[in-house]
């Protein structure tokens, strides 16, 4: 079990080390300088301090501890870089993922290793020739090939798998694991498995570090024939790896490792459907493009994507009428509009849009012959919502009730499943003027989740499906009945006395959840595994379109988290401390207040200590007109500090002492007012 590895790692790494292999860092006092590498800006404002084992840019506010950098750096989330800083420090997360994290570097070899063989086919080889000719007859440059490291795989039951495991001493069962062989025998003398891949033009599929997970294969010539024209069984036009311990094709997007800076920088990502048209897209310099494997986007390619930007165009090949193959339909962008809704990926209906292509072209086909035609398509493309009322008033006939009826019914439940109550709004009058169908109509259409034929709709009610709390075995006394059974002080290391108070309240006491979270946000915290804790807090708490906050389960909550953030979570529940149930409405209110006092005092703090040092660099490079304003931020700063202690005197006559009367409010949870640790920290100080 995970636990405590987060406090380790950061004991044994250097902050400025870190961050100085992507930032060039100067000293500057007891803090270091550089340029921010996540906004673009002439004179640092990115200040490291090793006092605290933290980084913050005055620029554009990002900052926190190693982790967070390195999850802002490489756009992953907290598990994925404690992984990386655990193995750069030399901390074992634990025997089994140690195992796995290197079973996993030895399916990657694998892979690599293939996609080079098949590379050397396709460029070296008599018998790569008509695939290197087709993929230059689709416009394809040997730059391109090269840098995709394209491949082809020949039509021999077992040439790759008998090359890989007699030269290079690799195992069939490990081809099959990886997903490049199957399990059979080929009819001449074979090695026991069979190539998956056979007369296809291979395309490296790879996540967003670049790592090889999986292929993708596509025929030459026509599905049930060979490049030669010749019958044969060929299976799908396009095949993919199957689900292995790398690949999951519902998690994965083509290119999204060559794609990702480019859609961080213009905010917006463009999906196609193939490999061909996202290889194209970038060949003519649209390098915010990917493929999504398939015909229809899944939650967690959503989730991947929105790591980098909020803004989704779909160049898919669109059929209203649901009647081409291999065509993406209406169903399915209501079915995106569904999973948009029920996730937390900060992307609005409005920022998704369906780029119209001309009806007879496919996307590569306009990329190479007329890239200005595909940049305005996408400049130009039509928000989804609007893009399905403009379907759905040609597919049905308005000018009869029926008609009217049944393009409300088509319309709704995707209405319905909007979150933003103003568009929710705006399309449902959309709705009216399109339809001609009165407000209050489509008002109780929309409320009763009735259909305007009158039926029932699938997903209609109260939020749909709202989940029950379950409350199962975790629970704070079962946590601290145990507590051998987690190194809850070692786990509590990796953050503040105040981080560890404010998740305590938050997990025990979830009345105030939503008082502290309309307060304070999980940046605020300065760890990142506190902050995780905390995000997911809020997360579970979001209010339904109603409006009604779902409630909490401990159990739920726990259950849904990585290893680390868990123990964490854990370790705030196993504290030998009063329960702060037992606290008053004013208590809880007082604690609250002193621990968000403790927390902006911090920053406080540090931007005051950035302000001095820029301050004495200011003087001692004789330039006064910085000073001077650099000495008024540091009286605002002043003020706000005076602001903060006035609250904090206010916050403390508010509270009512421990006199040991009847009636007196109980401070099991409070402390004297913070401190300044010789490391730098702000400390609560603690009477023992």
């Amino acid at each position: 079990m995970a636990g405590g590895i987060a406090a380790e790692v950061k004991s044994r790494l250097s902050v400025v080390d870190v961050i100085g292999e992507s930032v060039q860092l100067k000293k500057a006092g007891t803090t270091y300088k550089g340029l921010c590498p996540f906004h673009g800006e002439k004179t640092p404002s990115f200040t490291v301090t090793p006092a605290r084992d933290s980084w913050k840019c005055f620029g554009c506010g990002l900052g926190g501890d190693i982790f967070s950098f390195v999850m802002q750096r490489d756009s992953v989330p907290f598990p994925e870089a404690l992984r990386t800083l655990a193995s750069k420090a030399g901390v074992e997360i634990d025997e089994r993922t140690k195992r796995e994290d290197a079973h996993r570097a030895r399916l990657r070899d694998i892979l690599e290793t293939s996609i080079a063989f098949y590379h050397q086919v396709l460029t070296a080889t008599k018998m790569g020739a008509p695939a290197l000719d087709y993929l230059r007859g689709r416009g394809f440059t040997d730059a391109t090939i090269e840098a995709a490291q394209l491949g082809w795989a020949p039509d021999g039951w077992d040439t790759m798998s008998r090359r890989l495991v007699e030269k290079r001493g690799i195992k069939p069962e490990e081809l099959v694991e990886a997903g490049l062989a199957s399990q059979g025998r080929s009819p001449s003398r074979g090695v026991g498995v069979i190539d998956r891949f056979r007369g296809r033009v291979l395309f490296p599929i790879r996540d967003q570090n670049g790592a090889a997970v999986g292929m993708g294969g596509r025929i030459l010539g026509k599905e049930g024939q060979d490049a030669q024209g010749n019958p044969r069984d060929t299976g799908p036009k396009y095949l993919n790896s199957p689900a292995t311990p790398l690949f999951d094709k519902s998690r994965t997007l083509y290119l999204i490792d060559k794609a990702k800076g480019s859609i961080r920088k213009s905010g917006q990502a463009v999906i196609v459907e193939g490999y061909t048209d996202a290889l194209m897209a970038h060949q003519a310099g649209f390098d915010n493009v990917v493929a999504s494997l398939g015909t229809a986007l899944t939650p967690g390619q959503i989730a991947l994507l929105t790591r980098y930007g909020k803004k989704v165009a779909l160049a898919y090949d669109v059929d209203a009428a649901g009647q081409k193959a291999g065509t993406f339909g209406v169903q399915a962008l209501e079915g995106l509009i569904g999973q948009l809704a029920a996730t937390e990926t900060g992307v609005e209906l409005d920022e998704v849009k369906v780029v119209r292509l001309p009806a007879d072209r496919d996307p590569d086909e306009v990329l190479r012959d007329t890239p200005d035609l595909w940049r305005e398509e996408v400049r130009t493309a039509q928000p989804i919502v609007d893009y399905l009322i403009d379907t759905y008033s040609k597919t049905y006939d308005l000018k009869t009730p029926g008609g009217k009826a049944r393009f409300v019914d088509a319309l709704m439940p995707t209405i319905r499943a909007v979150p933003n109550p103003v568009m929710r709004d705006g399309w449902l009058q959309r709705v009216r003027q399109v339809s001609g169908v009165e407000e209050r109509v489509l008002l109780e259409v929309l409320r009763s989740g009735r259909s305007a034929t009158g039926l029932a709709q699938p997903g209609a009610g109260a939020g749909g499906a709202a989940a029950a709390s379950r409350e199962g075995r975790f629970t704070a006394d079962a946590i601290a009945a145990a507590p051998d059974a987690l190194p809850a002080g070692e786990i509590l290391r990796a953050i503040l006395p105040q981080e560890q108070e404010l998740l305590r309240l938050l997990l025990l006491v979830p009345e105030i959840q939503l008082k502290i979270t309309e307060a304070i946000g999980p940046d605020q915290l300065p760890n990142t595994v506190a902050r995780e804790l905390f995000r997911a807090i809020v997360l579970a708490r979001e209010p339904d379109e109603q409006g009604v906050h779902p409630p909490f389960s401990l159990t739920a909550l726990v259950q849904a988290l990585d290893p680390e953030t868990a123990a964490l979570a854990q370790a705030v529940v196993a504290r030998r401390e009063p329960n702060p149930r037992s606290l008053s409405e004013a208590d809880l209110a007082y604690e609250v207040e002193r621990l968000i006092i403790d927390l902006e005092e911090r920053a406080l703090e540090e931007r005051a200590e950035f302000l001095q040092d820029a301050l004495n660099e200011a003087e001692q490079a004789g330039d006064r007109e910085t000073a001077n304003r650099l000495l008024l931020e540091t009286q605002v700063i002043n003020t706000q500090r005076l602001s903060l202690h006035r609250r904090r005197d206010q916050t403390r006559l508010l509270g009512r002492p421990n006199t040991g009367e009847p009636g007196s409010g109980a401070r099991p949870m409070a402390t004297p007012a913070p401190t300044r640790s010789p490391q730098g920290g702000t400390h609560a100080r603690r009477s023992a």
